[in-house]
């Protein structure tokens, strides 16, 4: 139906029109604002005075409200466009008066009488629009749950500040807007969903913030997004005391970063720490080390198909080296390190004890045992310093009073005589030679004592921990076989004597350096949330918390990703009760898929089937049709390159804007890349290595590929030899199939993969 031919549209073109032209008046009311406060801050730049107390508290001010402004005018400039994209007309219990609530991603209210021309997404009333079905509905509000009905649902196409569609709804799954939303193309970055958020998306985003929240998302069920949104959402409604360097993203590589960086900033939120965990793992420790990939390591475990014992030796290794179990081993290194940390000795200021080592160790392993080792010297320092000070005058006093004593006894015993006096002279000599030293140890002596506290790296610490055999085995008894243990020492040293580290070795140190050292500077951040969480260690979430401090965690991932499996997750109860303790966290799930075709989902669930584990959930998709996926078999691999060739020209004449031809391997890439370069198609490979992603067609080995999306996707090479039903592979096929949204080839060289018998 035309959009004319809606009974609405009249209304709601007139409706629209009157907010454009209120946020046009609005604009240039807030850019006057903001002129006057540019020059007010220009003024107190220029005009400096730190001793002005009242100017620079004026300064600061100005310059927050300056940035405020900033953000305003950005909010307005891309509501001018797009000011608002549904509608909801509720009914509040007890009352008459039914709300048109026009739902955007910013708050506007009419100034002469502070009614509400859009309702910011975020608002605990737009859940009426996400969650809520035409009929009796609800909300939580500041003020406590609030009843009612709702009236109508109503969705907008808004381009450019034109009506284009209107679609009155019930809810927000397989309608056509979705549809509108799911079939446009992709390209290089990841985009906003706020227009079409669904109701178990809208649950997520909403969770308590200072509860742990974990999130079994299936592949396309947009974790990632909805993570970048929930920090949209926690800024807003807890604002007044969180900023945006309070949140921190951890994602995999730095390439991700630069596929997510869009979504924050579209909706309106700048300053979000954005990292890997390796890059603040580094920040922790203090100290530069060059990192082993670990996708070259998990490479090598592909291109091996778990045969050779070396690989899964490897494996073993890094399991226990992720492990809470290591944790354990580095606790009791931990106590050996405490128990030796500060010198066997008293205390002492010339011969008097000032402090005994008892005493000391008291302090150290009791009074200030919730800090840092070094954090307890330093205030082992104050003491000994205090001690000192009030100390020095009566030992001063009592030891000029000895030699005064002798001196009397030599005027007593002896007349008066050149002996007498040369004695006399001797003790005054040595009187004063004494107090001397008294008073310049006075100033060294607690120097002299701290400098001979343990003072190791957290790397000679580590290093230490497997150099040598007696004390390795000693700590680690009890915990892993003695044959493990030797093969774990043996192999970390030889890669850490390289000066390099695994991201194993990671966890370790930080643990180490936050439990010797503390932390080089104060941690700023509340709340962290963990994308493609299914891959990280119980050592790595341990370390997190206690860093972080806290339980505000947001943690999302999907097991049926976990291609780091040796070393990651496998079990999201296990893990949180470890990490956050029993009944102490939440858990949600995102079952359904919005990214791909039934037919596609469908074939990738034949395929994830082959784990046979109930906790590996098949993806739900969306009422999204398109083309069949068949597996085309080609003799060799010039045959399937031109095919492929065919394909991408296909591609981009239809306009497609987006494309991965994803090969298990990065050897198989590069071979695949040199048959299309003499075909005419020059194709870029993903290594990991890259900064960002700049769209078009890309190849891109299996284990690099999680987490992206693409138009098209063309799965090179699923033959039998090539992806077996070992979990790993299963895996690895399941997420290559999993990325596409609108069109998925699947080729194989000869005999294709047993898993894909039934497509």
């Amino acid at each position: 139906m035309s959009i004319l031919n809606h009974p609405d549209y009249s209304e709601e073109l007139q409706r629209l029109n009157y907010t454009l032209d209120y946020l046009r008046g609005y604009n240039e009311n807030v850019e006057k604002e903001k002129s006057r406060v540019d020059k007010d801050v220009d003024y107190g730049m220029k005009h400096y005075n730190s001793d002005n107390a009242e100017q620079f508290n004026e300064l600061v001010i100005n310059k927050v409200l300056k940035e405020s402004l900033n953000q305003k005018l950005k909010d307005i400039d891309k509501s001018l466009i797009k000011p608002y994209f549904a509608r909801v007309d509720f009914l509040e219990q007890g009352t008459s008066n039914i709300q048109k609530l026009y739902i955007g991603k910013m708050s506007l209210l009419r100034n002469k009488d502070q009614e509400t021309i859009i309702i910011d997404w975020r608002a605990p009333i737009a859940t009426l629009y996400y969650e809520g079905r035409l009929g009796e509905a609800s909300f939580e509000s500041l003020e406590g749950k609030i009843c009612g009905d709702i009236r109508l649902k109503r969705q907008y196409g808004i381009e450019q500040a034109e009506l284009k569609e209107i679609y009155d709804i019930d809810i927000t799954t397989n309608d056509d807007f979705l549809q509108a939303a799911l079939g446009s193309s992709k390209d290089n970055r990841l985009k906003d969903i706020v227009s079409t958020i669904q109701a178990e998306q809208n649950k997520v985003i909403r969770a308590d913030m200072w509860k742990p929240l974990i999130v079994q998302g299936a592949a396309g069920g947009g974790k990632t997004t909805i993570a970048l949104h929930r920090i949209a959402y926690l800024l807003y409604n807890y604002g007044k005391n969180l900023k945006p360097k309070n949140f921190m993203i951890i994602a995999p590589n730095t390439f991700f970063l630069s596929y997510i960086s869009e979504v924050l900033p579209d909706l309106g939120v700048e300053n979000v720490l954005q990292t890997t965990f390796e890059d603040f793992a580094i920040n922790i420790i203090g100290k530069k080390y060059k990192i082993m990939s670990p996708n070259d390591k998990l490479a090598s475990f592909i291109s091996s198909r778990d045969k050779s014992y070396y690989s899964n030796l490897i494996k073993r290794i890094s399991t226990f080296k992720s492990s809470l179990e290591f944790k354990a081993v580095i606790d009791r290194y931990l106590e050996k390190v405490q128990e030796m940390f500060i010198p066997e000795e008293d205390f002492k200021l010339d011969t008097y004890v000032l402090l005994t080592y008892e005493e000391i160790k008291a302090l150290f392993m009791s009074e200030y045992c919730s800090l840092p080792m070094t954090q307890r010297i330093l205030e082992i320092k104050k003491t000994l310093v205090n001690k000192v000070k009030y100390k020095k005058a009566p030992i001063l006093e009592e030891v000029e009073k000895k030699y005064d004593r002798k001196i009397d006894e030599v005027r007593e015993k002896m007349d008066d005589c050149p002996e007498r006096r040369k004695a006399i002279i001797e003790l005054t000599e040595k009187r004063d030679a004494h107090l001397k030293k008294i008073r310049e140890d006075s100033k060294t002596i607690v120097k002299e004592y701290i400098s001979k506290c343990t003072t190791m790296t957290p790397m000679e610490h580590y290093k230490s921990l497997f150099s040598d055999d007696g004390l390795f085995c000693d700590l680690a008894k009890g915990i892993i076989d003695e044959e493990l243990l030797r093969q774990v020492a043996t192999e970390t040293l030889a890669i850490l004597e390289n000066n390099i580290v695994e991201v194993e070795d990671l966890a370790p140190l930080m643990y180490i350096k936050h439990s010797i050292y503390g932390l080089d500077e104060k941690i700023e951040v509340r709340h962290v949330v963990i994308d493609e969480a299914q891959d990280y260690s119980l050592f790595q979430l341990f370390i997190l918390k206690r860093i972080i401090g806290g339980n505000s965690f947001s943690i999302l991932g999907d097991l049926c990703q976990g291609i780091y499996s040796y070393r990651g997750i496998n079990n999201w109860k296990e893990a949180a009760e470890n990490i956050f303790g029993e009944d102490n966290y939440d858990f949600l799930t995102l079952e359904q898929s919005y990214r791909t075709t039934i037919e596609i989902m469908n074939a990738a669930n034949s395929v994830i089937k082959f784990l046979n584990n109930a906790a590996f959930q098949e993806a739900k998709p969306v009422i999204r049709h398109g083309d069949e996926v068949k597996v085309t078999i080609r003799n060799d691999m010039k045959e399937m390159c031109e095919s492929i060739a065919e394909n991408i020209t296909r591609i981009n004449k239809e306009g497609f804007k987006s494309a991965a031809i994803i090969c298990k391997t990065l050897e198989e890439c590069k071979k695949i890349k040199e048959h299309l370069k003499r075909l005419g198609f020059d194709i870029h490979i993903i290594t990991g290595k890259e900064k960002e992603y700049s769209g078009g067609v890309v190849l891109i080995p299996s284990y690099l590929v999680k987490g992206l999306e693409f138009d098209v996707v063309v799965v090179a090479n699923a033959n039998k030899e090539q992806y077996t039903t070992k979990e790993l592979d299963v895996k690895l096929l399941y997420i290559a199939m999993t990325r596409p949204l609108h069109r998925l080839y699947i080729y194989s060289i000869g005999e294709k993969a047993e898993m894909l018998n039934s497509i």
